[in-house]
């Protein structure tokens, strides 16, 4: 009887435990996209803004890149940022050289995807495939329906993904320090 009273209190505070990890988890993450959105929507809009639609829109993928980066160890939010940032600096790469040369085009698009994902194929890097073309179709379709010159759209992720990755790391660590880290 003595047991069974033991297990069940275990129990109870170790879902107590989990709780109130997933609630501080859970607001660190969203205290952190509130900044990278901020910072992109707020900050950056003021120095360079092609149109109120594109901030929006870049306040949203530093939200994403902020929450691929944010994880409950250093190690994982490291490597995440790692991954984040090489998918990131392929897909600027490709789809700068690209729209200096081309405009929007949907088959262009299709073809930018394949060579991101042979180059990465090749290189060993095959995890990292999805992100670049995430992203490199996030760049095409914003360069397609975006005022002004296509060339501009990869330097404008570039930086809100990287300012996601920052906000992230950041985050991140002080998740740690607050005694967030996860199993």
């Amino acid at each position: 009887m003595m047991e069974s009273t033991h297990n069940e209190g275990v129990a109870v505070g170790s879902r107590m435990s989990r709780m109130s990890h997933g609630v501080g988890f859970g607001t660190m993450l969203a205290i952190s996209c509130l900044i990278s959105y901020w910072l992109i929507t707020s900050i950056l809009a003021r120095e360079y803004s092609v149109s109120h639609d594109n901030d929006l829109l870049g306040g949203m993928w530093a939200v994403v890149a902020t929450i691929f980066v944010f994880r409950h160890r250093a190690l994982q939010s490291g490597r995440a940022a790692i991954s984040r940032t090489l998918a990131t600096f392929l897909s600027f790469a490709l789809c700068f050289l690209y729209f200096l040369i081309f405009p929007f085009n949907v088959f262009g698009m299709a073809a930018v995807i394949w060579i991101g994902t042979v180059i990465l194929g090749l290189i060993g890097l095959s995890e990292d495939i999805v992100t670049t073309a995430i992203t490199t179709a996030v760049v095409f379709v914003v360069a397609g329906i975006s005022k002004g010159p296509a060339w501009i759209q990869p330097i404008l992720r570039l930086v809100d993904t990287s300012v996601g990755i920052i906000v992230g790391l950041l985050a991140s660590r002080v998740g740690i320090l607050l005694g967030q880290e996860g199993e």
